[in-house]
This record gives C-alpha cells, sequence and structure tokens, in this order.
C-alpha cells in the first residue's frame, strides 16, 4: 500500500539528513533543478546533504557545468555515482531516529541501514528547499523569482 501525500501535509517536519541522487533521480535535469535552489544557498547547519548523481557522464557534465562547484560551495557531500546511500552501503547511513528526505526510489524500513530511522521521499527540488531550511519545505516556498 502506497503512503503518498502532498507536501504541504508533511511540511515543517525536521530533518537530519537531505540526499539527492541514485539512479533514481540523479540525472542531469534532477542535478541542475536542485542546484538552480542551491546557487548562493548555504545547507542548514547540523544538517548533512549528499548528492551522487547517477553515472559517471552525469557527474561530468555536472562538472562541466559548474553544478558540483554550486553543491559544493553549498555545504553538501558528493558521492561518487552507484550504489550508496540509497541502499545502507555507505555514507549515508542513519541512525537510529535520524530523518531522511530522499530523492531515491523507495523507503521501506532499513533502506538507508537502519531500521530506526525515518526515510520521506521527494523530488530534488524538495530536497534543495529542505536542505536550506533544515525542515521538509515545499520548494515554491524559496524559488527565487
Amino acid at each position: 500500500m502506497d503512503n503518498v501525500k502532498p507536501v504541504s501535509e508533511v511540511e515543517g517536519t525536521p530533518v537530519d539528513q537531505v540526499f539527492l541522487g541514485s539512479c533514481t533521480n540523479g540525472r542531469i535535469e534532477d542535478l541542475r533543478a536542485a542546484a538552480k535552489i542551491l546557487e548562493g544557498q548555504v545547507v542548514k547547519r547540523g544538517l548533512r546533504m549528499i548528492v551522487a548523481p547517477a553515472s559517471r557522464r552525469v557527474y561530468l557534465q555536472a562538472l562541466k557545468e559548474g553544478l558540483i562547484e554550486t553543491f559544493l560551495k553549498a555545504g553538501c557531500t558528493l558521492c561518487n555515482p552507484g550504489c550508496g546511500p540509497c541502499v545502507g552501503a555507505h555514507q549515508g547511513i542513519l541512525a537510529p531516529g535520524e530523518v531522511c528526505l530522499s530523492t531515491s526510489n523507495r523507503n521501506f524500513r532499513g533502506r538507508m541501514g537502519c531500521m530506526d530511522a525515518e526515510i520521506y521521499l521527494a523530488s530534488p527540488t524538495t530536497a534543495a528547499a529542505t536542505a536550506i531550511t533544515g525542515r521538509i519545505t515545499d520548494p515554491r516556498s524559496v524559488v527565487k523569482t
């Protein structure tokens, strides 16, 4: 059974980590959308934001476009492409009681390495907005006009 809600129903929930990437939402267009929101911003103090491009090709394109620099200046941690945080293998494993907003495609219990953590799935733009505020945030509230 799906557990899907509009961002307005979970908005304001504090998070410990934001994960942008994986094979699902680490495409170049996903990185571009998140970088647009993060440009000139910084990740909320005490929050971890991990970015993992979907492939080597995407990583190189993001580097060429300056997206990697945007993420690093905002305070994100960059991972190599491949399975990692979303499967609980390395970099980004959650601790008991932690909350993560992730752009990966699954959030079953234990998905990111801990049975006692919570994982919310969201779009890359919601991930970027949440990283700035430290709480689940509708990206429309932080978009630059």
